[in-house]
């Protein structure tokens, strides 16, 4: 018996690349199945199959997922994924695994992207019915693929599909604990790692790049929403950013990746944002926040912002020049893709000049708080562009996760500082706009809707002091008027939010002064947004009362219990775990009709 030991491990011994395989084989033996651990044993056993749509209704959310949300993430592979789902459609009792937990987030994300009205039109089924039902297959085919030992792409993409569709329904902590789950076996798997990449054919390298690059951009959109310090867009990886290439472009049988066109391609939205999360995980003012230790140094010692507005010109032009300037504006993702990109860099310069001025926000000058006021009015034009043109209406999902809500700060507090300059009309202008843009955002979060209108109203009270003061004649401006007729409205049921009484004079420099220690952290967790992925309308909420320039008095945080705010703008309700009350009742209630 020794001998045939020794022989055995004799002839083994030239094979070591087996050893890992073969330890993880027994290991999985000893232990059995520990997969439930995320989901839980389901509470009563149900047959997967009767959790797919009709072959029809697969085709219909197939098509559905490549027209909203496929162009947006770009995680799988449409030419080599198609012909699998046809045929998987074909036969539900026989799917593997990985693919079938694949379409049941393909089923997620595709009916997340509609409104109520168009999911009954097209199912005739209440959109929360149908989730419900999808999301519990989902989650039983990923335990059934043995997820969280799985080293399967298709399945760590099945689980981020899951993770993105519960996001309006799940409270932030709640899902960013998921994501880490999620971000921990992605970097098992090494998608993140470019010495692993390189081993793999040049598709499965590059798809395997646009997850990493979705997935860490949703886990640190989510980790704002959580006020939690998500660490993984740092520069501690050396993923690529993406190929400007097309899904046909890249084919199984490919050596070389393919060449990079100077041209749009089908994933110029995912790349663009790669790129910008790419540049700001390098940047002064992002490394400041989250890890000060990796903040690069000026030559003279000093970890200053003074180089950076040239830094952000040169990226600002290279993104124009490689990518936008072949857009078309009459081209639904070229339309999304321009404003998206314009809007962000008007994030990042305000994040710039936070970081840079955070230490004497009381000794800048007019035209250094003209400049903000400047980043903030483009972030809130570009989403208003967002909001209101017919192209974006497929992408409305991901637009509406990202709320400009530091655009309406910023602008307030210059607002309040010099409420007649001769930009005050241009920003009350803008800032109504936008306001009326999402009017259908606002109005199903009465709650959001009071502590925007409490900020704007403050800015009024300001603009009526200073004219009545100077006995100038003035026209209330129409979000004014907008907030105060639909308050009144809400009379009867709206809290006290503490507004100061109108005319009341707002001391704009004590406010400076109170917060000039806080600003750039917590300006920064509120306003920091890159993508998809994400996708909260509200991010970063959490840290809104330490901003430059607003005092608690000014934002009433003693009215506000961010954790409870309705995440899902009024659509759903939130257990204390953090997922939606009612998923089993209707998942039940669907299959009985």
């Amino acid at each position: 018996m020794r001998e045939e030991v020794r022989d055995r491990d004799k002839d083994d011994s030239s094979d070591d690349d087996v050893q890992p395989i073969v330890f993880k084989k027994a290991w999985d033996e000893v232990i059995g199945n520990s997969d439930h651990l995320l989901f839980g044993w389901p509470q009563t056993a149900v047959a997967m199959y009767t959790l797919h749509p009709q072959p029809v209704q697969v085709f219909q959310l197939w098509q559905l997922y490549l027209d909203n949300v496929n162009p947006l993430l770009k995680v799988t592979h449409t030419p080599s994924l198609q012909g699998r789902i046809i045929e998987a459609a074909g036969n539900v009792l026989d799917i593997k695994p990985d693919l079938e937990a694949l379409m049941f987030g393909i089923y997620c994300t595709a009916i997340s992207s509609l409104s109520e009205n168009t999911c009954r039109a097209m199912f005739a089924s209440p959109k929360s019915d149908l989730l419900a039902g999808y999301q519990l297959g989902c989650q039983q085919a990923l335990v059934n693929g043995r997820f969280l030992r799985n080293t399967s792409r298709d399945c760590l993409t099945a689980l981020y599909l899951y993770l993105v569709s519960i996001r309006p329904n799940t409270t932030p902590e709640s899902l960013s604990a998921m994501l880490g789950v999620a971000i921990r076996i992605a970097q098992r798997i090494g998608i993140h790692n470019e010495a692993i990449l390189v081993k793999s054919t040049p598709l499965e390298a590059e798809i395997s790049r646009r997850l990493w690059w979705s997935l860490i951009l949703f886990d640190t959109r989510i980790g704002e929403m959580a006020d939690f310090q998500a660490t993984t867009l740092l520069p501690m990886w050396d993923c690529k950013v993406l190929l400007n290439v097309n899904d046909s472009d890249l084919r199984h049988d490919m050596k070389e990746p393919p060449q990079v066109q100077g041209k749009s391609t089908d994933a110029l939205f995912a790349v663009v944002r790669s790129e910008l999360g790419d540049f700001v995980r390098h940047t002064k003012f992002h490394l400041g926040y989250y890890d000060p230790s990796l903040k690069p140094r000026d030559e003279d010692g000093s970890q200053g912002a003074e180089n950076e507005d040239g830094e952000t010109d040169r990226f600002e032009k290279t993104v124009e020049a490689k990518y936008l300037n072949f857009c078309d504006l009459d081209n639904p993702l070229h339309y999304m893709t321009i404003w998206t990109a314009r809007g962000d860099i008007a994030k990042f310069r305000l994040m710039e000049h936070h970081s840079r001025y955070s230490g004497s926000p009381l000794h800048q000058a007019e035209n250094q708080r003209e400049a903000a006021l400047s980043y903030a009015l483009s972030m809130l034009e570009c989403n208003t562009k967002l909001v209101t043109s017919p192209l974006t209406r497929g992408f409305t999902w991901m637009i509406q996760s990202h709320f400009p809500f530091i655009g309406y700060i910023q602008t307030v507090q210059y607002l309040k500082w010099r409420p007649m300059s001769p930009q005050a009309t241009a920003a009350w202008q803008t800032m109504g706009d936008n306001y009326h843009a999402n009017n259908d955002l606002l109005s199903v979060n009465s709650r959001f809707f009071e502590i925007l209108a409490s900020f704007v109203l403050q800015a009024s009270d300001a603009r009526e002091v200073a004219y009545n003061d100077s006995g100038s004649p003035s026209e209330t401006p129409q979000i004014v008027l907008s907030i105060r007729q639909r308050l009144a409205q809400m009379a009867p049921d709206a809290p006290d939010l503490g507004r100061r009484p109108p005319h009341e004079a707002v001391d704009t420099a004590s406010n400076d002064f109170l917060m000039s220690n806080t600003m750039n952290r917590d300006v920064y967790n509120l306003t920091h947004t890159i993508g998809v992925h994400d996708d909260y309308a509200l991010s970063g909420l959490g840290s809104c009362g330490d901003l430059p320039g607003l005092s608690q008095q000014d934002i009433q945080m003693d009215y506000v219990d961010w954790s409870a705010m309705n995440w899902d703008m009024g659509n759903a309700s939130i257990s204390e775990t953090g997922a939606p009350r009612s998923q089993m009742q209707q998942v039940q209630h669907h299959h009985q009709h």
